[in-house]
């Protein structure tokens, strides 16, 4: 993780690339259990992010870690600082 990561105290995430059709931009699905409130039982909930990939080195299906930053676009507010396991 870069130093700037760290001193700032931004959130880091860890998704999986869905989309890799845009330039220097993927698509990234953030998945996390939410326990229900009345019942008690652990629900999966989902976000897709869009993050800036500068040198377009993401596949789908890879397992990345992406940082909160700048907005790059109206949408775009995520960089990706590395891919943790690639797709087969």
């Amino acid at each position: 993780m870069s130093e700037a990561a760290t001193e700032t105290k931004q959130r880091t995430i860890t998704g999986k690339v869905i989309s890799n059709k845009m330039d220097k931009t993927v698509t990234v699905l953030v998945e996390r259990k939410v326990k229900h409130p009345l019942y008690g039982k652990y629900v999966r909930r989902s976000t897709k992010l869009l993050a800036h990939d500068e040198e377009n080195k993401c596949s789908e299906g890879d397992k990345v870690t992406i940082v909160e930053c700048r907005p790059y676009s109206k949408h775009k507010s995520w960089r990706l600082v590395g891919i943790d396991e690639h797709s087969k």
